[in-house]
This record gives C-alpha cells, structure tokens and sequence, in this order.
C-alpha cells in the first residue's frame, strides 16, 4: 500500500519523542528533521515540504505543547491537522447541477487508467442511484472504444460512441444523447498522449468550450510520484481542471503526489484509485489519509466498506442463525465472500488502528480465503449444512476437488466447530461471552 514507507520513518521519528517523556525545542527541532528527510524521500514537492515542516515546527515549540503532560501525543496531533490541511481538509465532492446532466471531462496522460476510472466513476455513482452515461471520444488509442464498452459493462453503465469521428462532435451529440435519455452523469472519456502536446491540449480546449462541463477531473499516476504533480501543474494551466482523480494508490509508490498535488496546483484530489476491480474507487478524504499515514488507521472508510458489503436482511438471517446455533458452512461461505468484497486482507487490515508498520509482520494471504472457498465448494448439500458426516473418504475427495490437502480439510473442519462453540457460549449469556475466544484463521 502507498505510505508505508513513510508511514515507518514518521513512526520511528515519532517513538524517539515519546520516550523522552517532557520535550524541549532541540527534541523537537531532530524530530522535524527527520521528519522533513522521510517527506522528501517519499517524494513530495521539496517546497511542500519546507512549507509543512516551518509550520508544524511553529505550532510544536509552544507553550501548550512543551508544558503538555504528554508533548509527543501534542506534536503528533499537530502533524495530523496539518497534513490534513496539506491534502485539502475534507473531502472535495463532485458537484451535480440543479439541472441535469452533470457533465465530467476526463483527461490525462495516456497509461494514467483514464479510461478504467471513467467506469469506476461511472459504477460509483450509480450505486448512489445516478444514471451515468459514458462518451467514447478517446478516437486515436487503439481499441479504445472497445475497452470502454468492455469496462463500461462491467460497471453497468451506458457507453455512447461514433466510431473514430471528430471527438469534439461526439461529446457534443453524447450529452444530447444524455438529455434525450434521461441520464443524469454525463462521463466523457478523452485521448490521452504518451506526453502532453499541444494537438492534445488544443482538442481538449474544444471539447471544453462545446459541451461547458460541470467537472474537469484529471487522471494522474501516483507511481509517478513527482511527475504525476508536474502533468497535474501543466494540465490546471492549460484547462480549468476541478480535480484529480489519483490512481495506484494501493501499489508500492512513496505516496508524495497525494501530499503535494493541491499545493501545487490549487486543485483537490476528488477520487482515488486502489486496485484493478471496478469497485476498487473511493473518495479521498484528507483527515482518514492522514490518518493512515500516521498508522492511525482509517475506521470510517471500514465502516463504509462492511456496509457496502453486507446485505441486511442477509445479516439479520444470520444473527438468527447464530442465536440459534444453526450456522453451517453455506453461512460460512457466504460471509467470506462478502469480506473479500470489502478489498484484500492488506486493504481491510491496513485500516485498523495500531497496524502500522506492523502490517508486513502478519501473514496476510488472500490465498486462505481462496483455498477455504474451493473446500468448501467441494463438499456436497448434505455435507455443507452437516459437517459432522464429512468422514475420511469425503475428506479425501474434498481435498482432490479442492486442490488441496486432507490435513486442510482436517483443520477447516476444526475452526469450524469452534466457530460453532463459540456461538454457543455467544447465546449463552455474559458468562459465556466473557470465555469466548476467537479460533486462528488457516
């Protein structure tokens, strides 16, 4: 995940202070330094830096944090409302006209995922109950069109093309196409370029002036790190870009553009990108990035995750199951399925308070997840709602059905009856909850 690293520099610069106890300027001052050298080796605009390091220093050397009770706790929280304010506050919503269409211009360079992210969009709102329309005006890239009607499905979501015409009359003739139908969010996909030209910039200054969208959002790498700042500086010169859209923020990248992008540009990181799935899109919201950064954790964005995952009816059917002790391996099936909705173990275990740099030390493999699944789609009807008849030539072809071994299928069948155990003494009242003790995952 993005910030790792300096999530680690941060939280060892940040340990040294607290074992200090009381702090004086000097401690803070080496804090600041290395503070400083872990935002600059992550990447982030030198400036930037400069700029964030003078104010919390400023803050940090006062009176209400020197003759604090807990100094180091005072420092950090500083840090946090700064780094804060540093991404933009709080989250930057797209904004939807009294009258629709809400029309989005897409642009970026191309390899940016500019097209992927206008069906992520796409998907996002319409899970918000939006009616989005998608426009292929991305007429030069090589199957372009045909990428955005297969991302564009995926994400059930109506994609308007005219082949490789003149892309400033197929923006033109979707949103007419948008009015006359009823849609509600207009998304134009434009042509991005190996760098930014003038032809470019010239098509995209056209398509502006045509259609007058509500949102300009660029696409921007965060694996480029810097770069991804200097696209982001030279595209808000040339258009009156709204946003940005950050995506790769779930691979290994120093993470410095989300901190400097609004610095630099005046312009808020809207939306950000986490993965390769459709659903893998999220807003940005500076305080739970800060958050993270800061090993923090981010339970809001969990929350929002489980909620989105879980159907209710579903998990009210299974608090009866549990009240009951009537929880077979169908509800077991079915609730892995919807945690690994909710993202990878790394994702889901990354937003939890006090993980931190701890995260590389666990043994997170979404594999045990894949491999429970195939022994569980293994066994037959009778076995899935009756484990206890799983005997050990079931248990031999289980595990030949699953690609796995006897001894897996062994242990799968133990966490299960502890589960069960423990629903048990869940339904049993406080004595029995106060006993409760989760079973290890395989």
């Amino acid at each position: 995940m993005a910030f790792e690293s300096l999530a680690d520099k941060l939280s060892a610069a940040f340990k040294k202070l607290k074992s200090k106890g009381k702090l004086n300027e000097t401690d803070i001052k080496e804090a600041m330094r290395e503070v400083k050298l872990a935002l600059l080796e992550a990447d982030v605009n030198y400036k930037v830096v400069k700029d964030f390091v003078k104010n919390v220093s400023e803050r940090a050397v006062g009176q209400e944090v020197l003759e604090s009770l807990t100094p180091a706790q005072q420092v950090i929280k500083i840090v946090n409302e700064e780094l804060t304010a540093l991404m933009g506050g709080q989250n930057a919503r797209l904004v939807f006209p009294s009258k629709p269409p809400c029309i989005v211009l897409m642009c970026g360079l191309q390899g940016s995922g500019k097209t992927t992210h206008s069906a992520k969009l796409a998907k996002y709102f319409k899970g918000q109950g939006r009616r989005p329309l998608l426009v292929a005006c991305d007429v030069y890239r090589p199957a372009a069109i045909e990428q955005l009607k297969i991302v564009g499905e995926k994400a059930g979501a109506t994609v308007f093309e005219m082949g490789q015409g003149d892309p400033v009359k197929i923006a033109s003739e979707g949103v007419k196409y948008a009015k006359d139908h009823g849609h509600d969010l207009v998304i134009i996909d434009t042509a991005g370029r190996l760098h930014i030209d003038e032809k470019l910039m010239e098509e995209l200054k056209n398509i502006e002036k045509t259609v007058v969208p509500n949102e300009i959002l660029l696409v921007v790498d965060a694996m480029t790190g810097q770069d991804a700042v200097n696209v982001a500086d030279t595209f808000n010169k040339a258009l009156p870009i709204t946003g940005v859209i950050l995506t790769k923020l779930d691979s290994d990248t120093r993470g410095g553009a989300a901190i400097s992008v609004l610095q630099v540009t005046g312009k808020p990181i809207k939306f950000s990108g986490i993965g390769e799935k459709i659903d893998d899109l999220e807003p940005f919201h500076p305080e739970r990035m800060a958050s993270r950064i800061l090993g923090m954790g981010d339970v809001l964005t969990l929350i929002e995750k489980a909620q989105d995952a879980v159907d209710e009816k579903e998990a009210a059917e299974l608090a009866k199951k549990m009240k009951e002790n009537s929880f077979d391996m169908n509800d077991l099936l079915d609730q892995l399925r919807q945690i690994r909705k909710m993202g990878s173990l790394r994702q889901i275990v990354s937003m939890l308070p006090g993980v931190g740099n701890k995260i590389d030390e666990m043994n997170l493999d979404d594999n045990q997840f894949t491999r429970i699944e195939a022994m569980i789609t293994s066994m037959t009807k009778a076995e899935r709602a009756k484990p206890s008849i799983i005997n050990p030539s079931r248990k031999r072809r289980i595990a030949a059905g699953s690609g796995t071994e006897v001894q897996d299928v062994n242990r799968l069948l133990k966490q299960f009856e502890q589960m069960k155990q423990m629903m048990k003494k869940l339904g049993g009242g406080k004595k029995g909850k106060r006993r409760m003790r989760l079973p290890p995952m395989m």
